[in-house]
C-alpha cells in the first residue's frame, strides 16, 4: 500500500469547477437570510452576514463577465 500525501491547508478554491455558480448563489441566498433573521436579534452579526452576502455577490458578478 501506497502512502498517500496532501499539503496541510491546502485548498480548492470555491470558484473553480462547474458547479461554482450554483454553489455561490445557494450561499448568497443562505447569508441573505441569515442577516435578515440576525437583524433583529443582534446587528453585528446581521451586518457581518451582509458583508459576506456582498463579498460572494462580487464574486458572482465577475465569474458572469
Amino acid at each position: 500500500m501506497k502512502n498517500q500525501y496532501c499539503k496541510v491547508g491546502a485548498v480548492t478554491p470555491i470558484t473553480s469547477g462547474n458547479q461554482a455558480v450554483a454553489v455561490l448563489e445557494f450561499r448568497y441566498r443562505n447569508f441573505i437570510e441569515k442577516a435578515a433573521d440576525a437583524t433583529y436579534i443582534d446587528t453585528n452579526l446581521g451586518e457581518f452576514f451582509k458583508r459576506k452576502a456582498q463579498n460572494i455577490k462580487k464574486i458572482l458578478e465577475d465569474l458572469s463577465k
